[in-house]
């Protein structure tokens, strides 16, 4: 038995679902998954968003950023106590697990990733986000015998949305704190709801940025910054206020007015608002991981 219950091939090839029905019982076949490709992936796009760089207040392999207990090794280490979770998250997607079956997983995943980093939070937020659209992207690919369009794959974390909206939550998290706080949906709500951010900002933002020709780093940066220009991110909250909040929105702003990364002079100026966001000790964390899913988001349509 593996972690989540049953026993599938490597591939992720699970048996045909019968549905009862009083008159007629209905085949449906599950197709095969490559879940290992899938968590592969999903790895893959984290390390490239922690590779763009220059991103304001965030860890890259150049400077810690905002942040003084992580750099890039605390990121890397974290990314490899995750190698397995995405693998197994997608498996339990391909088997239609039930949610408290994600969620385990999930659980287990966030105490690897603490036990690496020496209790440092690198990756929470991509362990919920993340982990469900891969586990989604692997149950529609046992349904359907192909990729879905990333559009799709957000839809379908409805799916788990009752569960997903009655787990419970960590009060004292920063990010819960701020929440309340302030008054602002959470990822669970926005998992909830298909991940509106990502279906109709995020990744359509990346798409335009790669199609009109920006190399993967400039384009992964551009998209950040229109995502710190309208979000409201819980760690710019947690770390600034709403005025830290306010601050970071019109950096951003004022960064894409002036042409984003199809500027030639891009970097040197993101580097400046890097400076700034810095000073101020404000990181959009929440961001940067809606970056990560939506990279994740294309490089599956396509595998």
């Amino acid at each position: 038995m593996n972690a989540v219950g049953t026993a599938p091939t490597a591939a992720g090839h699970g048996p045909a679902l019968q549905v009862a029905h009083p008159a007629v019982t209905v085949r449906r076949t599950v197709h095969p998954v490559d879940t290992a490709r899938l968590g592969r992936l999903a790895i893959a796009s984290l390390h490239a968003e922690l590779a763009c760089a220059p991103k304001p207040g965030l860890v890259t392999p150049f400077s810690a950023g905002s942040h003084a207990d992580m750099d890039a090794g605390t990121f890397l280490r974290s990314l490899f106590a995750l190698r397995h979770y995405y693998r197994q998250i997608a498996s339990a997607g391909a088997q239609d697990a039930p949610f408290e079956v994600l969620r385990t997983l999930g659980i287990a995943a966030e105490a690897a990733m603490l036990r690496a980093t020496n209790g440092v939070n690198t990756h929470r937020g991509a362990i919920f986000s993340l982990g469900l659209l891969v586990a989604s992207a692997a149950r529609g690919r046992a349904h359907s015998g192909t990729a879905l369009a990333a559009e799709q794959v957000c839809l379908q974390v409805q799916h788990w949305a009752d569960d997903l909206i009655q787990a419970p939550l960590n009060a004292d998290s920063p990010g819960q704190r701020a929440r309340a706080q302030h008054r602002v949906a959470g990822v669970r709500e926005q998992a909830a709801g298909g991940f509106p951010l990502l279906r109709e900002l995020t990744v359509p933002a990346l798409r335009d940025a790669l199609g009109a020709g920006l190399p993967r780093e400039a384009a992964l940066c551009h998209t950040l910054m229109q995502l710190v220009a309208v979000v409201d991110d819980l760690n710019l909250l947690h770390r600034g206020g709403a005025a830290g909040l306010a601050w970071a929105k019109a950096e951003a702003t004022a960064f894409l007015h002036a042409g984003g990364a199809h500027s030639a002079d891009w970097r040197q100026r993101l580097a400046r608002i890097d400076a700034g966001f810095v000073a101020r000790r404000l990181s959009p964390g929440g961001s940067a991981d809606l970056l990560a899913c939506a990279w994740f988001l294309l490089q599956q349509e396509g595998a």
